[in-house]
């Protein structure tokens, strides 16, 4: 009997009919296995055709051809499922479906197309599909250009066809679940999900894996041979991790036999007896940090930033790394511990806790390298450190509380002896804060309550606000609560506020214990730092300062009269208490002043008024005809206040006759007292104490703007004509005369200047002049300086220049330096974090050709009167001049120079400069930094490393710095 084919496109059935009984029920018994997988029943050679003889095959065009079932044309249709027994000759019996029926091997339709044709083998139970075919099984998918599927063994195989050049094309790529493979040639068994791929490309994670064959089994698990992983996402990659014989458990990890590392085709020794790679399917997974290996001259040889993390679950993760250091002769050199808690609440809140510890020789030893010998060195402040961090960052809900912390504190030696981050290095102030805050429902009241804490590692003074209470009433409007209808009257906007702050502080600081002039008991003419210890809490506590302070504001509307001119008058009042008070007392023997701390409450007020009276004056110039600058606008702000305080309780004070001091009076000229001192009993407290001089004082306040309006020549809608253009955004001038002051009552006149050039160049000045003359030891005097023989009307106290100017020139779309392009984060482990809490944190954009800052800094201050005497050193009067330089340059699309460095002109001097060098490798990476100047991190990092994460250990480091010599 000789083998016919039929042509057809998938899922096409044939409809049985009962009057063609003969010819098509041997065709159907045929074809049956093929679908249905029942027993095939006895043949019954047909009377009317031979049995050995059979129909030329059918030939379907392929633009009829469609997927899915046909509708059978009369009859019964067809059993497409094989769940219908039925006996030999007999007819299909509708009542006996999935009675005891027998379940075929295919368990789920096999949906399949192909762009030019589909060849069943009836015999062989093949399918043949030609061209750009597609195979759906479940989760299955596969494409090729040839696709072979054969029912009789459950066996899927598809390979890809070659051109007229030879050229392989279509070749297969296989999709089973989240799992891809693209290879040369696929045999895959559709019933025991066990496959055979030959030439497989697969990628397992942020890892790619090529191996000559790879075998697949029913539990997702991939045996590979002479197989390659690497990061790199090119056919050809830059480089890989060569091994013999490969396991891939998906969405765990890859574990390979005895391997080498080649880089660009180059084999290396590099490697070892097997291979672990995490290959986690989700972004976190628990494991081990590897490690760096190293020397430091004055530790010794070094395994730095190892440990493991723990992803505990999808909102917390653990990190814990450590470094040890073997030392140098009989020295341990010591060790450091990382702790860190990364957490993250969606919606709530996200938050990070860290706590390190550093343990280090007391003695530091310099070797050469070679030996163990060296140079004893100076010991360190410190053997024993360590730092906490601690932030907390809320997501704002309407209605709720708002709970958050910024926490960074520790020993004030830690940054200098482990940090190699520049900003933590440099940085002498740190400060920490823990609040929580909240406004009440249906009231306007708000509270919030806050713990802080200011460090200045350079100096070891340390302060605490533990803790610092606010409660606030927003401002309320009587006629609100009387229900009356506003009308636009100036009574109506009568209003008040609230806001009471209580804080407790405490310090290690102890201020100088002195009077100008005037010996003290026990006193001091410098500061004390009293250490943070256990030891000293009496101490602490002793030196700590509570106080409550009180706020009433009313304001009584504004006053509009004279069409341009408006009136603001407001009354305050405001409430201090403490729970202690100084009081002096002259001890005649020791004939120096006692200061006694006495407990108790008290109770300090002052009240005071004032009004409040401005305008605006606008000048314009308008030019006449099409102008490129059309027109100039003059703004004119003055204001003028008023306020007006009785004098402060006298019980604030103590006169130096009231504590028995045995100084005579000193009068001027006019007979007037000008050594009468007074001593406040809440000197140095928290909120001090209401000035005991009452004020009757009127400022005046003058601020200038100027405005151009230019012309815009590249409108061609008309819709924006003209620009505006700030030419002095400020010119500000301010000074005030207080008439019950008894001494200098006219204030130092104060100015600013602020304006931008071009939107690149911004400047700021600022002045204060004095009115008053000196005596020859610098003190100032009651007389103005116009009152001198040659005369002048103020002089120069204080002055200040600030000049920045940023390059950042618009990127052209069309130039191909300016294409985006995703550029990687960096993996930069050198600055000894191996997995950095943001990724992105050195980004580098590739997207700007270049980029410069510039800033310029200077400050003056007068140096007082010139010297007498050869032993008086007049000071500078410019203390600061300063140039900053930052910017980076993009060299090609995967190479940009950075750059920062500052100059000193005072001591002419290099300040902190650096040069920072990006390389992108498309897999890896080079980053190197360099500061050539002496002091902190003077030499070199330079790392070149792979970008992917899983392989961040894959690197090569060198560095020379203030911790590696």
């Amino acid at each position: 009997m000789s083998d016919y084919t039929i042509m057809f496109w998938p899922q096409f059935s044939l409809a049985l009919r009962w009057r063609a009984l003969g010819v098509l029920a041997a065709l159907w018994l045929l074809m049956a296995p093929a679908y249905g997988q029942v027993p095939t029943p006895t043949r019954r050679p047909a009377t009317s055709v031979p049995a050995d003889v059979r129909r030329p095959a059918q030939i379907l065009r392929a633009d009829t051809a469609r997927s899915g079932l046909q509708r059978p044309r009369s009859g019964t249709p067809a059993d497409t499922s094989g769940l219908v027994r039925r006996a030999p000759g007999s007819s299909p019996d509708s009542l006996n479906v999935a009675a005891g029926g027998r379940k075929g091997s295919v368990e789920t339709t096999v949906k399949y197309a192909a762009k030019d044709s589909i060849r069943f083998v009836v015999g062989d139970k093949k399918a043949i599909l030609y061209d750009a075919a597609t195979v759906d099984y479940g989760e299955m998918n596969l494409k090729a250009n040839l696709i072979t599927v054969d029912y009789s063994n459950n066996l899927l195989t598809a390979e890809g066809t070659q051109d007229s050049t030879g050229k392989t094309k279509g070749r297969p790529v296989f999709k089973n679940g989240a799992e891809t493979y693209q290879a040369g040639r696929i045999n895959y068994n559709f019933k025991s999900k066990k496959g055979k791929i030959a030439d497989a490309v697969t990628q397992q994670g942020e890892g790619y894996l090529h191996a000559e064959v790879i075998k697949k089994n029913q539990l997702n698990e991939i045996f590979g041979r002479n197989g390659r992983y690497t990061t790199c996402n090119l056919e050809h990659p830059h480089f890989f991790i060569n091994a013999s014989k490969m396991k891939v458990i998906p969405g765990q990890k890859v574990i390979t036999g005895p391997f080498n590392l080649v880089i660009g085709d180059i084999p290396t020794p590099l490697g070892f007896l097997f291979g672990y790679f995490p290959s986690p399917s989700k972004s976190r997974a628990s494991g081990l940090i590897i490690p760096t290996f190293g020397q430091s001259t004055d530790r010794g040889f070094f395994l730095r930033n190892g440990g493991y993390y723990w992803a505990v679950n999808d909102n917390i993760g653990v990190r814990v790394t450590g470094d040890i250091y073997s030392g140098s002769e009989q020295q341990f050199g010591g060790w450091r511990a990382l702790g860190e808690m990364q957490y993250l609440k969606r919606y709530r809140y996200s938050g990070l806790l860290s706590y390190e510890f550093s343990s280090r020789p007391a003695t530091r030893r310099e070797t050469d390298g070679t030996t163990a010998s060296g140079i004893l060195l100076p010991p360190n402040r410190k053997p024993q450190t360590m730092w906490l961090r601690w932030n907390h960052t809320p997501t704002p809900r309407p209605g709720g509380g708002r709970f958050s912390a910024s926490v960074s504190a520790g020993s004030a030696e830690y940054n200098q002896q482990n940090s190699y981050d520049v900003r933590r290095y440099l940085t002498p102030a740190f400060s920490s804060s823990i609040s929580y805050s909240k406004q009440l429902r249906n009231a306007p009241i708000n509270y919030s309550l806050n713990l802080s804490q200011s460090q200045n590692t350079g100096t070891g003074t340390m302060s605490f606000i533990l803790p610092d209470v606010s409660v606030q009433v927003a401002r309320q409007y009587p006629y609100q609560w009387l229900g009356i209808t506003p009308r636009g009257r100036y009574y109506e906007q009568l209003s008040f506020s609230y806001q009471l702050t209580g804080q407790n502080t405490i310090t290690n600081t102890q201020a100088p214990r002195q009077l100008s002039g005037f010996p003290l008991l026990g006193g001091s003419s410098t500061s004390n730092i009293i250490p943070i210890k256990l030891d000293n809490i009496s101490k602490l506590l002793r030196n700590s300062q509570t106080g409550i302070q009180h706020q009433f504001q009313i304001q009584l509307g504004s006053i509009n009269f004279l069409k341009h001119l408006n009136l603001t008058p407001s009354i305050s009042y405001n409430e201090l208490w403490y729970f202690k008070q100084l009081n002096y007392n002259y001890n005649t023997e020791a004939q120096a002043i006692r200061i006694d701390t006495i407990a108790g409450f008290n109770r300090l007020y002052r009240y005071s008024g004032g009004l409040n009276l401005g305008t605006n004056i606008y000048g314009t110039v308008v030019r006449k005809g099409t102008r490129k600058i059309q027109a100039l606008r003059h703004k004119i702000t003055p204001n003028v206040s008023y306020q007006f305080a009785p004098s402060a309780n006298s019980n604030y004070f103590q006169r130096q006759t009231d504590i028995g001091l045995p100084l005579g009076y000193t009068r001027d000229a006019a007979g007037r007292v000008i050594d009468q001192r007074t001593f406040s009993r809440y000197e140095g407290f928290l909120y001090g104490a209401p000035n005991g001089q009452a004020q009757s004082q009127i400022s005046f306040t003058l601020q200038n703007a100027l405005e151009m309006k230019v012309r815009n020549s590249n409108d061609t809608t008309g819709t924006t004509p003209f620009n505006k253009v700030s030419l002095i955004e400020g010119l500000d001038f301010g000074i005030g005369y207080n008439f019950l002051a008894t001494f200098q009552p006219l204030t130092p006149l104060s100015a600013s200047f602020r304006t931008q050039v071009a939107k690149k160049l911004s400047i700021t000045m600022s002045a204060l002049f004095d009115f008053y003359q000196r005596d020859t030891s610098g003190v100032t005097t009651d007389k103005y300086l116009f009152e001198q023989d040659k005369w002048r009307l103020a002089r120069l106290e204080r002055a200040s220049l600030q000049m920045n100017y940023q390059f950042n020139p618009a990127a052209k779309p069309n130039k191909k330096s300016n294409i985006p392009r995703a550029v990687a984060p960096l993996n930069d482990p050198a600055l000894g974090n191996p997995a950095p809490i943001n990724p992105y944190e050195d980004y580098v954009d590739f997207e700007i050709p270049w980029e410069m800052t510039t800033g310029f800094s200077m400050l003056y201050a007068d140096p007082g009167v010139r010297p007498t005497t050869i032993r008086y050193t007049r000071p500078r009067a410019f203390t600061s001049a300063s140039l900053n330089l930052g910017g980076s340059v993009k060299l090609t699309n995967n190479l940009r120079v950075g750059y920062t460095t500052n100059y000193d002109f005072i001591n002419k001097t290099p300040a902190f400069t650096s040069l920072d060098i990006y390389r992108d490798l498309h897999c890896w990476q080079i980053t190197g930094n360099w500061r050539p100047f002496r002091g902190y991190g003077q030499g070199y990092f330079i790392t070149i490393a792979a970008k992917s994460s899983l392989l961040q250990d894959l690197k090569l480091n060198r560095n020379r710095t203030f911790l590696n010599r």
